[in-house]
């Protein structure tokens, strides 16, 4: 059995500002796929999750990958070695105190220099090509973070992109607290971020849990980079909102296979 190890990369030095690295949130327990199986190494068309979204960092450049592990994370490592993934890096989120958390547990790995694509391992849907047009599109507008956002038609359950009436990013609303006007804008949030690091790592400093669940959440740097660092905060809509779905459920995972199969020509 191949040793947890949690590795300490200060010494390693930092990336570029021009190169790109990826976090992959892969520490929950997925009670709702009703297995003991850990939820990212469930297959879809018998390949698991994790690794078409770990294929889908590698094909947008990306040159270094960290999975945050926490449920059966031994389990979750010797699979991911067992795929040909050697070159994956790992760190331990112990608690599950919320997605803002779990990027904090790879703060060393994301340093302070180039920018780092945040990811869900549970989304095995997401290209490569999507996740490159998104760095293009963050290095363009010279964004301190951007956020993927796709059009919903049906967005129940997602927070959504709030915007001025030039188009301009506002904020991103969780649906629990989502005013009446808010609830009906159909641009939702994804969930996935691309931040300068140098951004990331300061608003991770001042992320706090002052809410009902005491959890430290991710989208709450966005408020903290654009209002008190005065960074630029901005969201990118893709054209496919399938690629943004996540897997919950043995439902959701067959209507991924689906999703995939048909990408792949129907094999």
């Amino acid at each position: 059995m191949k040793a947890l190890v949690l590795f300490s990369f200060r010494k390693r030095g930092f990336y570029t500002m021009s190169e790109l690295k990826a976090v992959i949130l892969a520490a929950g327990k997925g009670t709702r796929m009703k297995s003991d199986l850990p939820k990212v190494l469930h297959e879809v068309c018998n390949k698991p999750m994790i690794k078409y979204v770990i294929e889908a960092a590698k094909e947008a450049g990306t040159k270094g990958i960290c999975v945050v592990v926490g449920h059966k994370a031994q389990q979750v490592i010797d699979k991911i070695f067992d795929l040909g993934e050697t070159h994956i890096q790992f760190v331990e989120q112990k608690q599950q105190l919320g997605t803002g958390h779990a990027v904090k547990c790879a703060k060393d790995f994301i340093g302070t220099e180039g920018e780092t694509i945040v990811l869900f391992g549970d989304t095995p849907i997401v290209t490569g090509k999507t996740l490159n047009q998104l760095y293009e599109y963050h290095k363009k507008e010279r964004n301190a973070v951007t956020v993927m956002s796709a059009y919903m038609e049906n967005p129940e359950g997602y927070g959504r992109i709030v915007r001025d009436e030039q188009g301009t990013f506002l904020k991103s609303v969780e649906h629990k607290d989502a005013t009446e006007k808010e609830l009906l804008v159909k641009e939702v949030n994804s969930g996935m971020y691309l931040f300068q690091n140098k951004y990331l790592s300061e608003a991770l400093l001042h992320l706090n849990n002052n809410n009902a669940q005491g959890e430290y959440y991710l989208p709450d740097t966005l408020t903290i980079i654009k209002d008190q660092l005065g960074g630029k905060v901005d969201a990118m809509m893709i054209e496919d909102a399938t690629e943004i779905q996540g897997v919950n459920s043995k439902e959701q995972l067959a209507l991924a296979e689906e999703m995939i199969q048909r990408r792949n020509g129907g094999k």
